[in-house]
């Protein structure tokens, strides 16, 4: 409802109640009524009053009814007020917050500023110092290449250390066995050479369970040759030669292969006249075609400076151990070549009496030899 309105109907109702309890003092007044023993007089004032407080509730009662507002202003003015003071309080604090919160805002604001200007100079600070760092790592890199290089080195330096330190004391064991061997062989004591034959056999077997027979026959030769050197005029009673049962073993299953072997026992080392044993050492190869007739073994130029006898005799002793080198190569099992010494004399002697300007000379095989068979040639002169 509007104020107007409410006012208006105020006023009217006050003056229709006022009306009314005037009416009804005026009323009791003459009737001369009486409440609760009092006068007449005194009653139509409490009437009239009463009247009066009617009209105050009414005009109360009307208004808190048609009026929200009034009922709200007039029982729970108290709590708005307490609320509006609280708001306010509320109000004052948040702003209070808010201006805190600015206030931090704005410093945390001018911080990140200022972390954004730091962080900017860092980085500009911190470039060349990444430069840095990537050229250690590669220095440190190459370092680290550099020291494994160097470890390598030192290893094998140490490993090559190693070795001339071995080589070193198996040639002076070899040196004072060499010595040794020397003094015996100044006194004629040495009887077998290192390396020296002293049994060869070739053979093809015709079943392979022959191997072992073929091997003892071949020890047996062996032992026999041994004994007359090394116990000259002693009866062969007992076994001298020491073969490695290994190598007696791989002897047996090579030759057991259906091929024509050459097997031959070879002095280890030198071997002096009385010693008690001799050790031996075993070669087994297949049996080949080394040399044809006509073969070309080495060959030389000799030059027309070269015609002193000294000259010739060393270019041909040069020939001849190459052409030895060459058939060792192939396979031969021949301790020398063999030759017709009156014809490389004769050779000899017209080489130098020749007055040419070069002379080409090679060694040919007279004669087609196999593995265990010696090696026959002939030296002339290339037209």
């Amino acid at each position: 409802m509007s104020g107007w309105l409410l006012i208006v109907a105020l006023l009217v109702l006050g003056g229709v109640l006022s009306t009314l309890g005037d009416r009804l003092g005026s009323r009791v007044g003459k009737a001369r009524l009486s409440l609760f023993n009092m006068r007449p007089r005194r009653t139509a004032v409490v009437i009239t009053v009463l009247t009066g407080s009617l009209i105050s509730a009414v005009s109360l009662g009307l208004l808190l009814l048609v009026s929200q507002q009034l009922r709200v202003g007039l029982f729970e003015l108290d709590a708005l007020q307490q609320k509006l003071r609280d708001g306010r309080r509320d109000l004052k604090t948040a702003n209070r917050e808010r201006e805190e919160a600015r206030d931090e805002t704005l410093r945390i604001e001018a911080e990140l500023k200022e972390a954004q200007e730091r962080s900017i100079t860092l980085r500009q600070e911190l470039a060349p110092l990444q430069q840095e760092r990537q050229r250690l790592e590669v220095e440190r890199e190459r370092l680290n290449q550099e020291i494994a290089s160097r470890d390598a080195d030192i290893q094998s330096t140490e490993a090559e250390l190693r070795q001339v330190r071995n080589r070193i004391q198996s040639g002076e064991a070899e040196l004072k066995e060499l010595e040794r061997n020397l003094v015996a062989l100044r006194r004629g004591a040495v009887v077998l050479r290192s390396g020296q034959m002293l049994a060869r056999v070739t053979v093809r077997l015709e079943k392979p369970d022959q191997a072992k027979d073929v091997i003892d026959q071949l020890l047996q030769q062996a032992n026999l040759v041994a004994y007359s050197r090394v116990l000259p005029g002693e009866p062969p009673e007992k076994q001298i030669l020491l073969v490695p049962r290994s190598d007696v073993q791989r002897l047996q299953e090579m030759i057991r292969r259906p091929d024509t072997w050459v097997i031959t026992l070879r002095s280890a080392t030198n071997v002096l006249r009385g010693e008690a044993n001799v050790y031996a050492i075993p070669d087994v190869r297949p049996n080949r075609t080394i040399t044809s007739a006509g073969d070309v073994l080495s060959s030389t130029t000799l030059n027309a400076s070269e015609r002193s006898p000294d000259q010739v005799r060393t270019r041909l002793n040069l020939l001849l151990a190459s052409a030895f080198a060459e058939v060792q190569r192939r396979g031969s099992l021949s301790e020398g070549l063999q030759f017709d010494g009156a014809a490389l004399s004769e050779l000899g002697q017209t080489l130098v009496e020749r007055q040419v300007d070069s002379v080409r000379l090679r060694v040919k095989a007279a004669l087609s030899s196999d593995t265990a068979d010696p090696v026959i040639v002939r030296v002339e002169t290339q037209p």
